[in-house]
């Protein structure tokens, strides 16, 4: 069963997603349709950082599950056997 702190800080991840998630919805989907002089776009960054951030965090992403593999593949290597 999981503890209090593991429940907080699965509450916490699943809030800050959310946030996340709705803020790039409002960035990707409804900024571009919304006048350039408008207040909501004070809010944002330019609309080329909509596609570069995410690439930089897919590119992230892959090194940490590459590095992870490699990781472990050499804690479970065997030694060879030497004759």
């Amino acid at each position: 069963m999981a503890t209090g702190v593991d429940q907080a800080v699965g509450l916490s991840l699943v809030v800050f997603s959310l946030l996340l998630f709705t803020y790039y919805s409002v960035w990707v989907i409804v900024l571009p349709f919304v006048d350039n002089d408008h207040l909501l776009h004070k809010y944002f960054l330019p609309r080329e950082y909509s596609v570069i951030l995410p690439g930089v965090a897919a590119v992230i992403l892959l090194l940490c599950i590459g590095a992870f593999t490699a990781v472990i593949m050499w804690k479970n290597r065997k030694p060879k056997k030497v004759d």
